[in-house]
């Protein structure tokens, strides 16, 4: 009798035991606060219009830019999400900004920039961690400087950007590393360089940017199963070099500039919501920034870097300015 009811008693502090432990660990669980920003420790070389950014095993890649003194550089920027810490990596074969960047299967593709500041390049650069490697790949079929990127199902998508061929490009071009082959898709319907863009679904939003005419709010999505563009709702605020990316079902755009030469980065932010057709307004980034890096990890859009002023004779910044959706 003592017996059993010793085990009875044990049995009951065992449970009791294991609800509280996990009781504890549920409430240890970091809640999500939408909408909100924080920030990481600055970069060590605060660059703008960065030859690419995009996030390797865990970390930002922030290849090439304009420094201080809008020299065209080849350094690699790594930092570290989970200890907060900037480290140096192997640096590009050339200088370069105003390229696209993307990963693959563990590896990074830089495409396109100019290495001058007045030349279009197609270079593809792809860079193996493994090996701490650069390796040349297929050129691209014309040259691109800043161009909007995307990556679906391992292909990777650049849309609008400078051409030699064409001023305010609307071309449209995908790319298979694993052929490492490219292929001119159908073309847009307007021509935009510095637009902003992301994968929302099966289709690709491309928004605002730089026409011939000035910067514009014009949204157009391409649907990859058709190989075909449509025009979309035109975002309220006319911008171009912002902040850019898609996290589930919107695409985000943020900063950028509304006005020419001397005109003060904004601070707007929005995403477009493609079920919906619609724009919102959502929490302003705390510094604005112009030509900065961007790139998606885990859920939270990186603003790297960039300008407080369009223009050369702006501020460059190291800011790292991270978004929760």
């Amino acid at each position: 009798m003592k017996t059993t009811f010793r085990l009875m008693l044990l049995s009951v502090a065992f449970f009791g035991m294991t609800s509280l432990v996990k009781a504890q660990s549920f409430g240890q669980r970091p809640e999500v606060t939408h909408n909100t920003w924080t920030s990481g420790a600055a970069m060590p070389t605060p660059v703008w219009a960065p030859g690419g950014a995009a996030v390797l095993k865990g970390e930002i890649y922030v290849v090439g830019g304009l420094d201080s003194s809008t020299s065209i550089i080849a350094d690699t920027q790594i930092y570290n999400v989970a200890t907060n810490t900037w480290s140096m990596g192997v640096s590009l074969p050339t200088a370069l900004e105003g390229g696209s960047a993307a990963v693959v299967k563990n590896i990074l593709y830089v495409m396109g920039g100019t290495v001058d500041g007045s030349t279009y390049t197609n270079a593809v650069w792809a860079f193996n961690p493994k090996t701490k490697t650069w390796t040349s790949k297929s050129a691209m079929p014309i040259g691109l400087h800043d161009a909007g990127v995307a990556v679906k199902k391992n292909i990777i998508y650049l849309a609008g950007g400078n051409s030699s061929e064409n001023l305010r490009s609307t071309a449209l071009l995908s790319y298979n590393p694993a052929t490492d082959t490219w292929t001119t898709e159908a073309s847009m319907l307007t021509g935009v360089s510095e637009p902003s863009a992301g994968m929302v679904g099966t289709s690709m939003v491309v928004a605002d940017g730089a026409e011939d005419s000035g910067f514009t709010g014009y949204t157009e999505g391409y649907d990859i199963a058709t190989n075909a563009w449509s025009a979309l709702t035109p975002d309220p605020t006319s911008r171009s070099a912002s902040c850019y990316g898609a996290v589930g079902s919107k695409l985000f755009v943020i900063g950028g500039t509304t006005g020419g030469q001397g005109a003060a980065a904004i601070t707007l932010n929005e995403s477009f919501q493609l079920s919906k057709d619609k724009w919102a307004t959502l929490a302003a980034m705390p510094q604005g920034s112009v030509f900065a890096g961007s790139t998606i990890y885990k859920g939270k859009l990186y603003c790297v870097g960039g300008t407080s002023v369009f223009g050369e004779s702006s501020t460059v910044l190291g800011d790292v300015q991270i978004y929760q959706p």
